[in-house]
Formats: structure tokens, C-alpha cells, sequence
């Protein structure tokens, strides 16, 4: 039964002042275990979600859902910076792309600034949620702690915490907390039943993810970055559910903005006494109501890029076709030529070189670097200069609607000519 214990914190001599060394009682909250808990969905919560389900699914077979997942991929990197704690800095989208293509299979190594890659790699390992986590039989405690670690290298102590925890006051003691996580010795079995719900398929999609982030974030069970891991695992659900197959909405940038809500719903959901009560019941639906307007917003506002995306790629093939009339070619070339494949791919892949071009399209080294100064040619590409022998084409137009829509996503009322950015975004595009 859900509920609070009691638990004794000593007094803490090296402590900077007397209130930061004091000792006392303090109640850490533990959860019910998901398996087995009754749940009842008010009716306009049901309703609700099979609503958004639908928005979702709508999303995922637009014309240009293949360019949703370049979205996500790249509102990732707003999360990166926040989650690592980078504080004043404002990284270019198109750098952290081109930092994503580094590596031994591009020969892309220099030319990037510790930060660009940084971000890069949280994106990379963000993504990580979504890819492997999604295709593993069943997920484990194994694989949640194998995420932490991904998520966040450079924490001293991986694996499940050992130790108390606490949300807000003191660093140095839990009495001032805004939230207490259950002790250490209950979390082990809190997270096997996690794992548990997590390869069911007990309640509706979306009812499941939010359930799940909700109760990794009661449990807190890793001593630091409990909130990104928590994240990504939304995105697990909803891929291994197969409701989001190729894109990852950005829920958590709008939980993230309208944090004050996030905050109040969560605290809502850490109810005491038996779940079958109608105090629980109200409870976890207050929570389901924030989760599920979070979602649908993201769902918009991701439709509304998809919606300019495909309006950007109709003036590039306008565009194009105008060029090769210039040029002497047939305005529009074949259907599977590398030129024609490349420019529906740009909208996922808006940065690439001649040698990812080549991997993506399985063609020539020669073949790759033509269709890139065509498009280069047409305006629709931009080339960079990355390392000596490296170019970098990136779609900066791509970039731009990347730019607009993380923008409005940082304002409550999602449209930056009503609300200002409440966090770190970049500038709004120039041109």
C-alpha cells in the first residue's frame, strides 16, 4: 500500500552552517507496485487518450513523417543541453549535426568544439532509447541502469542507488525536500515490478508511458539524472508498443516548459492508502491529464513541421527543376536517380558529406559528391567546409523550420509572437 515511512537523517558535521548540519526525522514516500494495481480511467481521461492515440497515429502516416523523426532527433539536443547542466550556451543545430557524423566510418574528427560534441553524443545516446532498448525480448533493471550509464558517462556511481535521495532543499540533508523517494532497500524490488509493467501491455499506450514515468521518477532510483532516464523511457514505451515506429515525440520538452503543471501532476500522482480508493483514482487521473495535454501538443506542433516541411520540399523541387533548365538538363530527373533519392532524404538527414551520402544510397564515392554540387548548385545545399578533404552539405532551410518549432515549443502558449522562450533556445533564424 503506497504510502510514507519514516526515516532518520544524522547530523552533518562538515556542513557549511548549523541549519545544513542539522539532523531529524523526515517521511520518504514509496509507491504501490504497478503489477496488479487497480486502475479505473476517469471517463474524459479515456477518452482523452484514445483521442491523442489517434492525433499520434494520424502523425506517423503523414507524407513527411520521415522528416518527424529529423525533428525529434534534433529538439533532442534542447534536452541535452538542459540535462547536462550546460548553462549559457548556444550550440548550433547544424554543428551538433555535423558532430553526429564524426566517427571512424565518416573520417570527420576535428572541427568541432568539445560542447558540439558533447551535445552531439547526448543526442546520440538519447536515441539509443528508441533503437536498442526498443528491440531487447523483454526489458530488464539491467538494461534501465545500461541506459543510465549511456545517458549520463561521466556520473561516479552507476547501478541502482544505495543510498538516500531527495528532490529540492538542502544538499547536504532531506529535511527540507520537496520530495523524499522511497528508502534504498525498497528500490530494488520497485524496479523489477518497473520492468515488469514495462513488458506488459495491461493499459493503452500512452496510458502505460506516462504511468512508467511517473513511477521511475517516485522511485528515483539512480542518485543523479533520474530525469533523463525517466524521459528516454517515455519514448521506449511508445516504440516498443509500436506506436511511435520512426518518430519520437517531444513530450518532455513541453513537460519541460510547462514544468510548474509537470511538477504539480507528478506530486498528484504520489498518493497514500489503497489504489482501489477514490483519493488514488483522482490522483493518478490528475496525472494522466497532464501527460496526455503534453502529448497532444507535441503531436501539433510536430504536425505543423511536418506540415512546412513538405510545403519546403515542394519549392525544392520547383527549385530544382528550374536549375537543371538552367543547366541544359531535363528539369526533372529519374525517379531513382542518386540526385532525386538524396533530395527526399534531406528533410531525416538535413546535414550530410559525400561518404555518408555514398552509405546512405549505396552508390559511388563519385556519384555521391555530383549529387550534392547539384543540389549545392540549386541553393537547396549549403557547403562547409569541415576538416581538410571533409565538405559538409547541410539543408539550412531544414534547420530553420527545426529552429521555429523549438521556439514555439519553449512558450506556453506555443507560438513565439505570444509567449517568449521560458529556457535556452536558439536565435531565431536570420534569413
Amino acid at each position: 500500500m503506497a504510502g510514507y515511512v519514516e526515516v532518520s537523517w544524522p547530523n552533518a558535521w562538515a556542513a557549511p552552517s548549523k541549519r545544513d548540519s542539522r539532523g531529524d526525522t523526515r517521511h520518504a514516500y514509496t509507491p504501490d507496485h504497478m503489477v496488479g494495481r487497480v486502475l479505473v480511467l476517469p471517463s474524459d481521461v479515456a477518452q482523452e487518450a484514445a483521442v491523442v492515440e489517434r492525433l499520434v497515429r494520424r502523425l506517423v502516416a503523414h507524407p513527411a513523417s520521415h522528416g518527424v523523426d529529423g525533428l525529434a532527433r534534433f529538439l533532442l539536443r534542447s534536452e541535452a543541453i538542459a540535462s547536462s547542466r550546460i548553462e549559457g550556451l548556444q550550440v548550433s543545430p547544424q554543428q551538433v549535426a555535423l558532430a553526429e557524423l564524426s566517427g571512424p566510418t565518416t573520417g570527420v574528427t576535428k572541427g568541432f568544439t568539445a560542447t558540439e560534441k558533447l551535445v552531439a553524443d547526448n543526442v546520440t545516446a538519447l536515441r539509443w532509447a528508441v533503437t536498442d532498448l526498443v528491440t531487447v525480448d523483454a526489458v530488464s533493471v539491467s538494461d534501465v541502469v545500461a541506459l543510465h550509464q549511456v545517458l549520463l558517462p561521466d556520473e561516479r556511481h552507476h547501478g541502482l542507488r544505495t543510498v538516500q535521495n531527495w528532490v529540492g532543499g538542502s544538499e547536504w540533508h532531506p529535511l527540507d525536500a520537496e520530495f523524499v523517494p522511497p528508502p534504498p532497500d525498497r528500490v530494488p524490488s520497485l524496479m523489477r515490478d518497473l520492468v515488469t509493467y514495462i513488458n506488459s501491455a495491461e493499459h493503452a499506450a500512452l496510458v502505460q508511458a506516462a504511468l512508467i514515468h511517473a513511477q521511475f521518477e517516485t522511485i528515483h532510483p539512480f542518485t543523479d539524472g533520474n530525469g533523463r532516464v525517466g524521459r528516454a523511457l517515455i519514448h521506449t514505451v511508445l516504440a516498443r508498443r509500436g506506436l511511435t515506429p520512426n518518430a519520437i515525440l517531444p513530450i518532455s520538452l513541453v513537460l519541460l516548459t510547462r514544468s510548474d503543471e509537470y511538477v504539480s501532476g507528478l506530486m498528484a500522482y504520489r498518493y497514500s492508502g489503497e489504489s482501489a480508493s477514490a483519493d488514488a483514482q483522482a490522483a493518478v487521473g490528475t496525472w494522466l491529464r497532464v501527460f496526455l495535454a503534453a502529448t497532444r501538443t507535441a503531436v501539433e506542433q510536430a504536425e505543423r513541421f511536418a506540415d512546412e516541411l513538405r510545403e519546403l520540399q515542394e519549392d525544392w523541387l520547383d527549385r530544382h527543376r528550374r536549375f537543371r533548365k538552367s543547366q541544359g538538363m531535363r528539369a526533372a530527373p529519374r525517379s531513382d536517380s542518386a540526385v532525386a533519392r538524396l533530395l527526399d532524404l534531406l528533410p531525416a538527414v538535413p546535414v550530410v558529406t559525400a561518404r555518408t551520402v555514398q552509405s546512405l544510397l549505396e552508390i559511388t564515392h563519385p556519384a555521391a559528391r555530383q549529387a550534392l554540387e547539384e543540389l549545392a548548385g540549386a541553393g537547396i545545399l549549403h557547403p562547409k567546409q569541415v576538416e581538410r578533404n571533409t565538405r559538409g552539405y547541410s539543408a539550412r532551410e531544414v534547420f530553420d523550420l527545426l529552429t521555429l518549432t523549438e521556439r514555439r515549443l519553449a512558450g506556453t502558449r506555443w507560438d513565439t509572437r505570444e509567449s517568449s522562450p521560458r529556457r535556452m533556445v536558439p536565435a531565431r533564424p536570420q534569413r
